[in-house]
């Protein structure tokens, strides 16, 4: 079991208990790319706002308990965001709404990390994650690259393992992670992730 992530003292929390599995790709996949539906792009956004940024990060994670950019004080997330080896990608739909996004470290050079991906609730279900996915797999190949690394939860939604399986990463380990999330977040948290923290 990893380390207890808190949050400072002081702020109500929620304990959460997630399964976080861990999975890299060691070999550039022979797919074609899936296209996106007519209208839609998806585009670099450069040296991205952090108001921009946690914007996205709510619309998409809230309902993943995707939590800890928050916590990162403004200038470390604007060095983050804004640092050459770090990507962000957002998908727009035809009328130049945001339907998702994803975000590429290459911070460790020829291992890239998938840090984040995922949808606008109302834009699963509809193709767009599995063409997302493999857009993000053929821009890290596209530039030197050794391994392909990501994780994913058990807050997640239920297709995004299956989904990074069925692209080709291979589950390596699996880690029971125990969570802290700040009340004052407004984060919807699942039931069935909360730990009964009176006994």
């Amino acid at each position: 079991m990893n380390d207890l992530r808190s949050s400072p003292i002081g702020r109500a929390t929620t304990r959460i208990a997630v399964d976080v599995t861990f999975l890299e790709m060691r070999m550039q996949p022979d797919v074609a790319a899936l296209p996106f539906p007519e209208g839609y792009r998806l585009a670099l956004v450069e040296h991205p706002a952090p108001s921009f940024y946690l914007d996205l990060y709510r619309r998409v994670g809230a309902a993943h308990c995707w939590w800890m950019r928050y916590e990162m004080p403004t200038a470390e997330l604007t060095a983050l965001l804004h640092h050459p080896a770090v990507s962000l990608y957002v998908l727009y739909t035809p009328d130049d709404n945001v339907a998702g996004f994803f975000e590429i470290d290459r911070r460790q050079g020829r291992q890239p990390y998938l840090s984040h991906l995922g949808l606008l609730p109302d834009a699963i279900g509809h193709g767009l994650g599995r063409a997302l996915l493999y857009a993000a797999i053929r821009l890290a190949w596209s530039e030197p690259c050794q391994v392909f690394r990501v994780n994913t939860c058990t807050a997640d939604h239920p297709r995004a393992l299956p989904t990074y399986l069925n692209a080709g990463f291979r589950k390596t380990h699996v880690l029971r992670e125990i969570w802290d999330i700040p009340d004052d977040l407004g984060l919807p948290i699942p039931e069935t992730l909360r730990l009964d923290t009176t006994l």
